[in-house]
């Protein structure tokens, strides 16, 4: 099986990505992150990961259309790819196999 590599903060923007589908733009992938995940995102380390993940072959992206309110300047729109949707996938699997292997007791732990 081919390894498709993702670091915890990549799988997130992937999976966002997806969420949001044709809507996945950068401010937008930024507030549904950070309302999901409860985490604060800086606009360079999404851009950073944005462009990373495109590299990787993960994402596709497409300009849209000017508008007014962004000074004319158009939105740049990100797609999953057939490969990004393997590397969730794999993510996926790999983390449903460490749960399922986990003893029971490990999960019945109380904090104190």
């Amino acid at each position: 099986m081919k390894a498709y590599p993702l670091g915890e903060f990549e799988e997130i923007v992937l999976l966002t990505v997806g969420v949001l589908y044709d809507e996945a733009y950068g401010v937008a992938i930024k507030d549904e992150i950070e309302e999901r995940a409860q985490r604060n995102v800086s606009v360079g380390a999404l851009q950073s990961a944005l462009r990373r993940l495109e590299q990787k072959g993960y994402l596709t992206s497409r300009t849209g259309d000017p508008t007014e309110q962004r000074g004319g300047k158009p939105k740049r729109y990100f797609t999953l790819t057939a490969y990004g949707k393997q590397a969730l996938q794999q993510a996926r699997d790999i983390r449903v196999s460490l749960w399922e292997a986990l003893p029971r007791v490990v999960l019945d732990l109380k904090i104190t």
